[in-house]
C-alpha cells in the first residue's frame, strides 16, 4: 500500500529552493508515494516543471493574502486576515525597534504566524503518513494539516539572519524532524537552537540532472551572450545576500589587470535600481549587462566560460551546483558556509569576499585556463544530483 505525503510550499517562482523541490518531486517514487502539493500561490515560471505523478491541490484565496499588498486585500475581502497580517507587522516593528535590527526577517514570520490561526485547513479530511513545509515560516503545516509526522526544511544561513528566537523556537519544536541542507547550516542554526539537536537530519538539495542536462541544450544564447573575452555568469535574486551590488567593481579590478571580461547577471529583485547605479558609476555598462529572469537559465550556464558566486551568504546554493553538473568551473566567495558548498581546488575555488581581494584572485585564477580546465574535469566526475537523499524520507516513515 502506497504511503501518503503532503508536500506545502509558497510559489514555484526562479529560485534555488524552487528548482530543489522540483529535484525531490522528481526523486520521490511513484510506486510507494501518493503525492500532493499545495502551493500558497499557484504562480511562477516553474509551474510546468511540476512531475505529472504529482497531485496539485486547488488553491485556497485565504492564503494567496500573503503575498499581496494590504490594500488589495482588504479590496478582496480578506478583512480579518488583512488585521491579522497589520497586527503581526505591527508587532514586529515594535520587535525589530527595541534589539536594533535593521534587516531582520521578523516581519515575515509573524506575518505568518499571526494569519495562520484564521486560516482555512488544507486537506481537513485526510490524514497523511508525512507532511512537508517545504519553506519557512513553518506555521501552516503544524496548524492546518493533518499528519503522522512532520518535517521542515531549513533552507538558509542562520548567521546572517536577524529573528525572534524565542518565537521561532517554538515553531520549529511543533515539527519531528527538521531537514538541513548542509552540515554548516546545520552548524549555525544550532547556535540559535541548541535544543533543536536530536530533531536534525542532513537532507542535501536534490537537483532533476536529467532536466537541467536537457534544457541546457534547448536553444542558443549566442545573441545575448555575445561578448568577446572570456564570459563570466553569476544567477540569484537582486538581494542583498547574492552581492551583485559589488559586482561592477569587482569586474572593474579584474578588467584593470589586463582581462578581457564580461559579467552577465541573470535574476530579478527589489535591489536591481542599486546594481544598476553601481554599473553606471563604475562605468562598467558594456561589461556588467543584467540578462533579467530567465525561466530557463541552463543555456547561459552552458554558454559561459566561469560560473561565480559572489554572495554575502548563502545556505546552500542551487546556482553553484547547477554550474558544476553541466561541466562549469566554478569560483564562489568566501561566505560562511562556503566550504560546505564544493571542495576548494578540487571542484571549485573559493576566493575572498572583500571587492579587492576577490578581483585580484579571480584574475589570478582566470590567467590559469590548466587550472580551469582541471576543475571542469573534476566536476564531470562527480553525481551533483543527490538523488540518494531521498532514501532518508523513507526512513523516516519507517521509523
Amino acid at each position: 500500500m502506497k504511503r501518503t505525503m503532503l508536500i506545502v510550499s509558497h510559489a514555484l517562482e526562479l529560485g534555488g529552493a524552487e528548482r530543489s523541490l522540483i529535484g525531490f518531486l522528481e526523486a520521490l517514487d511513484e510506486s510507494k508515494w501518493e503525492i500532493d502539493l499545495f502551493l500558497l500561490r499557484q504562480e511562477g515560471e516553474l509551474m510546468d516543471a511540476i512531475p505529472d505523478k504529482v497531485h496539485l491541490l486547488p488553491q485556497k484565496a485565504a492564503y494567496t493574502v500573503l503575498a499581496h499588498p494590504m490594500k488589495a486585500t482588504l479590496k478582496e475581502g480578506h478583512v480579518l486576515l488583512t488585521m491579522a497580517r497589520l497586527y503581526g507587522k505591527t508587532a514586529a516593528v515594535i520587535y525589530d525597534h527595541k534589539h536594533n535590527y535593521r534587516d531582520s526577517d521578523v516581519n515575515l514570520e509573524y506575518s505568518y504566524k499571526y494569519t495562520s490561526p484564521f486560516m482555512p485547513r488544507i486537506q481537513p479530511q485526510k490524514e497523511y503518513d508525512l507532511a512537508v513545509s517545504f519553506l519557512t515560516p513553518h506555521y501552516i503545516v503544524t496548524k492546518k494539516v493533518n499528519a503522522k509526522k512532520k518535517i521542515a526544511w531549513i533552507h538558509t544561513d542562520y548567521s546572517q539572519v536577524q529573528i525572534d528566537i524565542l518565537s521561532e523556537t517554538k515553531m520549529w519544536k511543533a515539527y519531528d524532524y527538521i531537514a538541513s541542507i548542509s552540515e554548516a547550516v546545520t552548524k549555525e542554526f544550532l547556535k540559535k537552537f541548541p535544543t533543536l539537536k536530536n530533531r536534525i537530519i542532513l537532507i542535501k538539495n536534490i537537483l532533476p540532472e536529467q532536466l537541467i542536462k536537457r534544457q541546457a541544450e534547448s536553444f542558443s544564447v549566442e545573441k545575448e551572450m555575445n561578448a568577446s573575452g572570456i564570459k563570466i555568469l553569476s544567477i540569484g535574486r537582486f538581494c542583498y545576500a547574492k552581492n551583485f551590488d559589488n559586482v561592477p567593481d569587482i569586474c572593474r579590478q579584474i578588467r584593470q589587470n589586463g582581462l578581457e571580461v564580461t559579467w552577465y547577471l541573470i535574476g530579478f529583485g527589489k535591489n536591481e535600481k542599486q546594481i544598476r547605479k553601481r554599473i553606471c558609476e563604475t562605468g562598467m555598462k558594456q561589461y556588467v549587462k543584467i540578462l533579467g529572469k530567465k525561466e530557463n537559465p541552463y543555456p547561459y550556464i552552458r554558454a559561459c566560460d566561469v560560473y561565480v558566486q559572489p554572495s554575502r551568504y548563502e545556505g546552500n546554493c542551487v546556482a553553484v551546483r547547477e554550474a558544476q553538473m553541466l561541466g562549469k568551473p566554478v569560483i564562489i566567495t568566501g561566505y560562511p558556509t562556503a566550504e560546505s558548498q564544493l571542495r576548494n581546488g578540487i571542484d571549485g575555488i573559493i576566493v575572498p569576499l572583500e571587492n579587492r581581494a576577490c578581483g585580484e584572485k579571480i584574475s589570478e585564477i582566470l590567467r590559469e585556463p590548466k587550472r580551469l580546465e582541471k576543475l571542469v574535469q573534476e566536476c564531470r566526475k562527480k553525481d551533483y544530483s543527490n538523488r540518494q537523499e531521498i532514501n532518508k524520507i523513507e526512513c523516516i516513515c519507517r521509523g
